[in-house]
């Protein structure tokens, strides 16, 4: 359907209580989201405004736009700059994105606020940070929004000003890889390996897929090649193409070999743990991630909950390769019918881009 469609269908089911017709409308929101339905949720989200009193939706269109325009779709914008490889405009916008954030949704002694992007990261984050203060979670994925600002002032020349950005990026969602990953990018382009070392570790503890794990032992590889610590970066290089398949480990490993000036072979297991170890990092995933998405799995199948069951499932998955688990999703989730593929997308994640 339409969004004129879906917004008339959406309003015939609302009632005369506020509140009643708020839980509704915020309720089908998420079921939009799900689909990734976009005139469903400009549909629900306009409803949603229109329900509630003046003043309050006056203060919130104050917090929740810029020059008029609403926060998401100003980041579009910027999006939209990035590819036309428009930096300097991009930065300008991106800029006053940014500022917006950081002061309308700025932490107090007794709130902060959080963006997750779904349960998983909601849940990881309680059982890593148990957090004290009172948790608000953001309308839109801020995390993610600043760390393409960091993005911006390392393409402009200034990765030194991405740092600062980019750990508040991590304050709205320590659980995110994205930033992280932004982060060691910047130590790379400032060859500060002692930096790089600490946020892959930390990155290592968060990650929920196997690319991302695989990514975090190919930026080790990376820095330490660069170093001329070639045996090590061999170990890193190795548990990276174990954990992901990836067609740039080969090509580093090669670069690699012509710096040392004679081949090199990916080494066994007992020799990655060890090297892995030295730098206070462990091979494979953290088991703390994987208990989570598998409690997650189970309290949502109780639930009946299957879009948040399968998601959960399908990460426990991918980080285990648990042959039942497997078994139990494709029940759940059979092959389409006319696909070249026998088996549905197991190894998606709840994060759908967990290395970008």
């Amino acid at each position: 359907m339409a969004y004129d469609e879906i917004y008339n269908e959406l309003k015939s089911k609302m009632g005369d209580d506020p509140a009643d017709n708020e839980a509704l409308l915020r309720k089908e929101a998420e079921r939009f989201i799900r689909e990734k339905n976009t005139d469903g949720i400009s549909a629900a989200g306009n409803l949603i405004m229109e329900n509630m009193p003046e003043e309050k939706r006056e203060e919130v269109i104050r917090i929740t736009h810029i020059d008029g325009i609403r926060l998401d779709h100003y980041y579009n914008n910027i999006d939209k700059l990035i590819e036309e490889r428009n930096i300097p405009e991009a930065k300008v916008l991106a800029e006053k994105l940014y500022k917006k954030i950081t002061v309308e949704f700025k932490e107090t002694e007794k709130q902060r606020y959080v963006s997750f992007r779904n349960p998983f990261e909601d849940n990881l984050y309680q059982m890593f940070f148990k957090p004290e203060k009172i948790l608000i979670r953001t309308p839109y994925d801020f995390a993610g929004y600043i760390t393409t600002y960091a993005y911006i002032l390392t393409e402009a020349g200034s990765p030194l000003d991405a740092i600062p950005v980019l750990q508040k990026a991590i304050e709205f969602n320590p659980v995110d890889c994205g930033p992280k990953f932004e982060l060691a990018e910047v130590y790379k382009r400032l060859k500060n390996k002692q930096r790089l070392i600490e946020i892959t570790a930390e990155t290592l503890k968060v990650a929920s897929t196997p690319a991302a794990i695989a990514r975090c032992y190919a930026n080790m590889g990376y820095i330490l090649t660069d170093f001329q610590e070639f045996d090590d970066a061999v170990a890193f290089y190795t548990a990276s193409i174990m954990s992901y398949p990836n067609p740039a480990i080969p090509m580093e490993m090669q670069h690699l070999a012509d710096l040392k000036g004679s081949p090199v072979q990916y080494v066994g297991l007992e020799k990655i743990k060890d090297v892995l170890g030295k730098y206070g990092m462990e091979f494979g995933p953290n088991q703390d991630v994987i208990s989570v998405a598998a409690q997650l799995a189970s309290y949502y199948l109780g639930k009946k909950d299957l879009y948040n069951a399968l998601n959960a499932m399908k990460l426990t998955y991918g980080l285990t390769r648990d042959e039942k688990l497997k078994e139990i999703i494709l029940k759940y989730e059979p092959p389409k019918e006319n696909s070249s593929n026998d088996k549905p997308d197991i190894t998606q994640t709840v994060n759908e881009k967990p290395e970008k």
